[in-house]
């Protein structure tokens, strides 16, 4: 904890993450919020889930395009655009009563204009420390980032049920409008310039390790929301126990990233982080008592975390600067679709073999996982004795000859 302190100490750096945290709270709610209303209001979980599933695409969409368009017309302009689409497009999707196929359509809005803060800010971190420091701060970024997923759906929850869906919509816009203006005033976002790409988009996918975190994202996110899936069906839709077990589970992934932080990553350190997780979900199988789960679904979270600080470590060493960005946009589509998946393959389990087959989907996206990281194992970077920022831009210098 000592490390952490001194890497919190440095200037801009406390500031800076708790201005993205706050910033990125509303994504831990979003859905949630948008699923409660439109079932309000239409009567239909089919119909909420297609307003989900437009947002979900929608935010898919754009993680690597908006990330991208921040090496072209800067990152204050790029998240002051996207936030003020966003916060007027939920606000619309609040007040306004119509008819699902144009509930749809601002979902998909929504998600599209969804600010990229997650890509901004970790292609902010290399400029604001040392190289020993880096990969500890993305290890404290992706632990304190289980604040937003332990803490906001609880609130939206109750106030989607204790007072009602629109004002959940408009503390969302609220949230986002606030956390969003620090995290853009931040004087590090003007700061630090991102340089236009000369690649065309998707190129930055031709590189293994950025390939290999998008799809080792989407496997390990797709183990976690088969998860959720299973956790919610086990305990009656959403009671207080699975709403106690899914927080052990986060605070599993926090304790571990502030546990494993400080260890340098080699190339064996993705397989080693994921194979927890994936003992972790296999053991879930055995029972679905509450005490088993929570304490098979902790020992499941210590791998999260730590491995998400390798995704992130991994993906800065081995693009350009100019990259970074579109990089952490794909990443975390790959995450988005993993989510989707995820959900998607425990709910067809769930209705047929009982809660019990969304443990067995969440243990196969894990052991899949963890058997990319062992087979493609000469293809991480070993940053145990180097340094994890991402390359520098150069451009050709004319010389007299």
């Amino acid at each position: 904890m000592a490390g952490y302190r001194d890497l919190l100490r440095t200037p801009g750096v406390g500031r800076i993450m708790a201005a993205q945290l706050t910033a990125r709270f509303p994504n831990g709610m979003t859905s949630l919020a948008v699923l409660l209303h439109i079932e309000f209001v239409t009567g239909s979980y089919g119909a909420a889930g297609l307003v989900l599933a437009a947002t979900s695409v929608g935010q898919a969409i754009a993680g690597p395009v908006t990330s991208r368009w921040m090496g072209v017309w800067g990152m204050r302009r790029v998240l002051s655009t996207t936030l003020a689409i966003c916060a007027i497009t939920i606000t619309v999707l609040a007040l306004v009563e119509t008819v699902v196929p144009v509930y749809m359509v601002l979902g998909l809005i929504a998600g599209l204009s969804t600010p990229p803060v997650q890509s901004a800010v970790r292609t902010i971190y290399p400029k604001m420390v040392n190289s020993r420091q880096l990969t500890p701060l993305f290890s404290l970024d992706a632990s304190l980032q289980e604040i937003i997923w332990i803490v906001a759906p609880v609130v939206i929850t109750l106030v989607a049920t204790q007072v009602g869906t629109v004002q959940a919509l408009l503390l969302i816009v609220a949230i986002l409008i606030s956390g969003g203006s620090w995290f853009i005033l931040s004087p590090e976002v003007g700061r630090v310039r991102i340089p236009r790409s000369r690649r065309s988009i998707g190129k930055v996918l031709a590189k293994p390790p950025v390939l290999l975190a998008t799809v080792i994202g989407f496997l390990l996110i797709g183990a976690c929301a088969a998860v959720e899936a299973g956790v919610v069906a086990t305990f009656d839709h959403g009671g207080l126990e699975a709403g106690i077990v899914l927080a052990v589970f986060s605070i599993g992934s926090l304790a571990g990233g502030l546990s494993f932080g400080h260890i340098p990553v080699g190339p064996w350190a993705m397989a080693r982080r994921l194979a927890i997780l994936a003992v972790g979900l296999s053991l879930t199988v055995v029972s679905l008592n509450i005490w088993w789960l929570g304490g098979t679904l902790f020992l499941a979270g210590i791998g999260i975390a730590p491995a998400l600080a390798v995704l992130f470590a991994m993906t800065s060493v081995s693009v350009k600067f100019s990259e970074t960005a579109e990089a952490y946009g794909w990443i975390g589509t790959g995450q988005l679709i993993g989510a989707a998946a995820g959900s998607a393959v425990a709910g067809f389990l769930i209705d047929g073999t009982g809660p019990q087959g969304a443990y067995w989907a969440a243990a196969a996206f894990a052991i899949a996982g963890t058997a990319v990281a062992v087979a493609c194992v000469r293809a991480f970077p070993d940053l145990r004795h180097r340094d994890p920022s991402p390359m520098p831009d150069t451009e050709p210098v004319g010389t007299i000859t």
